[in-house]
């Protein structure tokens, strides 16, 4: 007899579906695992302890530390499946953190989520999955897979949600590993109502904020603690080479800042690029801030054909610069098979060395994958 699919996409009973859900202790990861525990799948819960949180770089309410360990063994208590905590934190400082450190102190404003579930989340993790035995990985993502000739990325169904700018590193062969369950929700509300139905502690739990190792915010205060004399001092340059005043490190500032130069009695400048080997902070007015053209390395495709070699007279995208903009209109050129121009129909503030630009189909929800600004 053939078994109709399950949920999870599997010809067998959800009984002999084994699925590990990746628990960072917050409700929409808490609401995955109760759900498909309360559908009968073989649930494993795994969290990640991925920095020491009685650290000074911990803060309240990050999450895969501390309380959020808790909260997620008491999930798995609750809903009666077992629960391991895994400690990642050699690999997390390695693969994320000390990477955040060395790309301010080179002028970028990196994304350190982004890397996280590149390369903890979705490779580590998803290796240990694999030796559980497991059928696929779940998480608590809002992003959308759909089935096909072969699994695609979808942006969330509630859009103000959607997770797809930090998840444009998934490789196809992870995308046929995972599922996010979460996906087709229309809204966060849905999620905490579920994880009420479910009697769950944590359905009030507020959402983790920033960046998790990051304490109030302070990337600055980080990035001394890991990379000491990390803040030299050295000028603030106008654009046309004049110098209007001393900061007190590179790593205070990002592009497209304007508040806090203290360089006032003008017109606002902005600043537009920083330059660690001079150490200087180089500003201008706001329309010198629009990009038009930029460099991307490090390219994931998932599209159906070859990037580089089925691209023609380029690619016709929708992009994301950053992660709270919607996409815009965009030609992507390739100049190698994980490398490219991209060229916006209308420029772009704050396109920033370190910061992802994500694909989208022109005409779809589907993610196509997506690059590394590079510096002009």
């Amino acid at each position: 007899m053939i078994h109709p699919v399950n949920s999870l996409g599997f010809a067998k009973p959800e009984s002999e579906t084994r699925v590990v859900v990746a628990m960072s202790g917050g409700v929409d990861s808490s609401v995955v695992a109760a759900m498909l525990a309360r559908e009968g799948y073989d649930v494993i819960g795994v969290t990640l302890q991925l920095y020491d949180h009685g650290a000074a770089l911990a803060k309240k309410g990050a999450c895969c530390a501390g309380q959020d360990i808790h909260d997620a063994r008491r999930v798995a208590e609750e809903m009666g499946f077992p629960h391991y905590v895994l400690d990642y934190e050699s690999k997390f400082k390695e693969a994320v953190i000390d990477e955040f450190a060395d790309a301010y102190l080179a002028g970028a404003t990196p994304v350190p989520c982004i890397r996280c579930n590149e390369k903890v989340k979705f490779r580590d993790l998803l290796e240990t999955a694999k030796d559980l035995n497991a059928d696929c990985m779940a998480t608590g993502h809002y992003i959308q897979r759909y089935d096909g000739e072969k699994p695609e990325l979808h942006m969330a169904a509630d859009h103000t949600r959607d997770q797809s700018y930090f998840l444009f590193t998934t490789k196809q062969d992870q995308l046929d590993f995972l599922r996010f369950p979460l996906g087709h929700l229309e809204s966060k509300a849905e999620t905490r109502a579920l994880a009420a139905e479910f009697g769950l502690a944590v359905a009030d739990k507020p959402d983790s904020q920033d960046i998790c190792f990051v304490p109030n915010g302070s990337y600055a205060a980080v990035i001394e603690k890991l990379r000491p004399g990390a803040a030299d001092p050295g000028d603030i340059v106008h654009m046309d080479g004049e110098v209007l005043g001393q900061h007190k490190g590179v790593i205070h500032y990002t592009i497209g800042q304007r508040r806090g130069l203290g360089i006032g009695g003008r017109d606002p400048l902005y600043v537009v690029k920083l330059d660690p080997d001079t150490r200087q902070v180089i500003v201008g007015p706001k329309e010198s801030l629009a990009k038009h053209r930029f460099n991307l390395a490090e390219i994931n495709w998932l599209g159906d054909k070859d990037f580089q070699t089925a691209a023609g007279n380029g690619w016709e995208m929708r992009v994301k610069v950053r992660s709270t903009r919607s996409p815009k209109a965009a030609q992507i050129f390739p100049t190698g098979p994980h490398s490219a121009e991209v060229e916006l129909d209308i420029p772009e503030e704050g396109v920033s060395p370190g910061q992802a630009c994500v694909f989208y189909a022109p005409d779809s929800t589907r993610i196509l994958g997506g690059g590394w600004i590079q510096k002009s």
